[in-house]
């Protein structure tokens, strides 16, 4: 097929991306100034002006970063590209005379990895369907939220509203219309749009967002991340201050992050919600990016003019614990001690919530239970705190993969590649396994693309006396109240 040069001229600067069929890529375009000039761990800059057309033909900077730890390093690919400009986007247009609505994609990695030039992001297939798409960098981990001292706090988060507000000013110019704007992301990513669904700072800037495998219950406290950032900057012999942290070579500052998070992990008692979420970096609560968390904002009303799609994979936690080789080491008496130790502490007994989950060895009920607590239920919460809000739409994705001899089953992220038509890239096909279905791709690419353009994916609206969720398996169906069961020992949860 040909290809062309294709130069536009947006408020930013021109650009030079290429056009190949119907579809034209603008790839690691600034949408704010480089860390190196404003510093790395204070808020974007403007985007610093060039003369010129600038190429946008490659993809741009990765933010720095540790590779994935394992065992998601097992199933996962991280793609790096050098250099300091890394607060860049890539588009991707159907025509750029036109006035498409806009995806604008926020990735998922624990918010210390990952990167929108991620080979399964490819925004082509939401391009070829009358959609622009956008997929951005922002900072992670140290840099993009630690907290030590009195200066602003969720610079990731910032860079986030940066490249929304870019998207606003200069998507026109690539065929988008700034008033259709839907923020979509998974895992981390999806934890962002419900930051941002909440943040008053983001008013105005998206209509629809898209939340996969993840919600508004993951943040840390000032305390917690304070803790956290003031043993960082112990082990690193600095003063815990912003400007002594960010003068460490990055080198020594990732390192110190790697061992900070192997240590943060499963020591609730020291480290509270950061042992629990897994996360030692993450947004955090008490500023105006982030005034609450973001679900009791989001109660009270945040982001109420939204419509909103959130859903979750039947076994989310089997990313995690097959590949490690976890899921067959739980015994019945570590499963109970698990379940005691892990925070569930507001649940009236832990033999209350294993009575839901029958089924399977122990490790594979550790498995469902904390899949459901830390994502399922959440989702379910957001849902049920919008109930006097915009449409909310509810979705669940259960086919299994058959990768790791099928053991993964619908594990965490496995939807990626059929939300974005992107089943024959490697990073899909590492998580997917072979004979993924094309047709679950199509009806899931498909309702994506129908709530970015129009509000609703094609099913009906959640609401509590319904329930009304939307499968996406072999054979797609809408249920009502999957597993109330297990949906029901959670009541009064979280």
């Amino acid at each position: 097929m040909t290809r062309m040069d294709t130069v536009v001229h947006p408020p930013s600067g021109s650009v030079r991306g290429t056009t190949t069929g119907d579809v034209s890529r603008f790839l690691g375009v600034p949408y704010a100034a480089s860390p190196a000039v404003t510093g790395w761990l204070e808020p974007p800059g403007p985007v610093e002006p060039w003369a010129g057309v600038r190429d946008a033909l490659e993809y741009g900077a990765t933010v720095p970063k540790n590779p994935y730890p394992w065992p998601s390093s097992e199933l996962l690919e991280d793609a790096v590209h050098t250099g300091d400009n890394c607060l860049n986007l890539n588009v991707w247009t159907p025509d750029v005379t036109g006035s498409a609505p806009v995806f604008v994609w926020i990735h998922g990695g624990a918010f210390r990895n990952g990167t929108g030039s991620a080979q399964w992001y490819d925004g082509t297939a939401f391009a070829r369907d009358g959609v622009v798409c956008v997929t951005i960098n922002y900072r992670l981990g140290v840099y993009g939220f630690v907290d030590v001292d009195d200066t602003p706090a969720n610079v990731g988060l910032r860079d986030q509203l940066a490249a929304l507000r870019w998207v606003r000013d200069n998507i026109a110019a690539f065929g988008g219309n700034p008033d259709r704007v839907t923020v979509g992301g998974e895992s981390a990513g999806a934890m962002s749009v419900a930051a941002l669904l909440s943040s008053p700072l983001a008013e105005g800037l998206f209509a629809g967002a898209i939340l996969q495998s993840g919600a508004g219950h993951h943040a840390l406290t000032r305390e917690c991340a304070q803790n956290i950032g003031t043993e960082l900057a112990r082990r690193l012999d600095v003063p815990a201050s912003r400007a002594a942290v960010a003068g460490v070579p990055e080198a020594d500052l990732l390192a110190a992050q790697a061992d900070l998070l192997r240590d943060v992990q499963g020591d609730v008692a020291r480290w509270g919600e950061a042992a629990r979420n897994l996360m030692a970096f993450e947004p955090v609560i008490g500023d105006d990016v982030l005034p609450a968390l973001p679900i009791e904002s989001i109660r009270a009303g945040a982001g109420g003019d939204v419509r909103v799609l959130i859903g979750t994979n039947a076994d989310e936690m089997r990313f995690f614990m097959v590949p490690s080789g976890a899921v067959d080491l739980v015994t019945t008496p570590a499963l109970s001690a698990a379940v005691d130790a892990y925070g569930f502490a507001d649940v009236p007994a832990v033999l209350d919530v294993l009575d839901a989950y029958p089924e399977g060895s122990p490790g594979d009920r550790l498995a469902a239970v904390v899949g459901d607590w830390f994502f399922w239920i959440p989702a379910i919460r957001l849902a049920e705190a919008r109930e006097q809000a915009a449409p909310t739409y509810v979705y669940e994705f259960a086919w299994p993969s058959t990768a790791r001899d099928g053991r993964l089953g619908a594990c965490h992220a496995l939807e990626i590649p059929f939300v974005f038509d992107t089943l024959d890239v490697e990073d899909g096909m590492r998580i997917t396994g072979t004979g993924a279905p094309q047709s679950i791709a199509k009806d899931m690419h498909a309702a994506w693309v129908s709530f970015v353009t129009d509000g609703d994916p094609g099913w009906s609206a959640y609401q509590a006396e319904e329930r009304t969720v939307r499968v996406f398996d072999t054979e797609p169906s809408t249920v009502v109240d999957p597993r109330p069961q297990r949906r029901a020992v959670w009541d009064g949860v979280r």
